[in-house]
């Protein structure tokens, strides 16, 4: 999946390890992994373990998003309890490094993972889930065009937490006009000289 500032590739621990290091791994990165099932991971042995297992999965299948002026990893993402049978799937697993989050490779990345589920894989419901209490990661869903369906009380126990989990969908009949957001905020039109956007995106209609 590529796209103007980032393509999303196949996770592989010998071609992004070094870049998601640097952006996701240490101790000062530590922060990054608060609301994720795994990490931190305070050494590079620790998260090469978990990204040698995460390449391998094929349900959370993952992806890097990777730079396309830098060449480098800068996170990841997955496509998760994929159900064929009922054309549904899940994007989570996102990891963003400071360098992607807030970006328009970013917002490009969570485009392209949706442009695949719908049109390419022909799937009818595109699902995001997060805790209930990420309010980033809420905020993130409806920005991104998804509808907020409710809350699953007590659903999963992470790192010896209760976690309530805020359920968010997509469907085929609205991305369409989803796609065409995307697109005219991804547009270099829409940023000026230093970057800054113009115009925000509108995908919550």
């Amino acid at each position: 999946m590529t796209g103007r500032y980032v393509k999303v590739e196949r996770l592989n621990p010998a071609k992004h390890g070094d870049s998601l290091w640097q952006e996701v791994g240490g101790d000062s990165k530590a922060d990054l992994w608060r609301w994720m099932p795994d990490g931190p991971f305070h050494t590079r042995a620790e998260l090469d373990a978990v990204l040698e297992a995460k390449s391998v999965s094929t349900d959370p299948l993952f992806f890097a998003i990777v730079d396309n002026s830098r060449n480098e990893a800068l996170g990841h993402a997955s496509f998760m309890r994929i159900e064929p049978k009922h054309r549904v799937i899940e994007v989570g697993g996102i990891m963003f490094g400071p360098s992607l989050q807030r970006s328009r490779g970013a917002t490009e990345a969570m485009y392209l993972m949706a442009k695949q589920a719908f049109e390419e894989l022909g799937y009818r419901r595109y699902e995001w889930k997060c805790n209930a209490l990420n309010k980033p990661s809420r905020r993130a869903a409806l920005r991104l065009g998804f509808k907020f369906e409710g809350i699953f009380r007590q659903h999963m126990i992470i790192k010896g937490v209760n976690r309530d989990t805020a359920w968010f969908s997509m469907l085929d009949s609205e991305w369409p006009a989803r796609r065409i957001e995307f697109e005219r905020w991804l547009h270099p039109a829409n940023f000026d000289a230093e970057g800054r956007q113009l115009t925000s995106l509108a995908c919550a209609l």
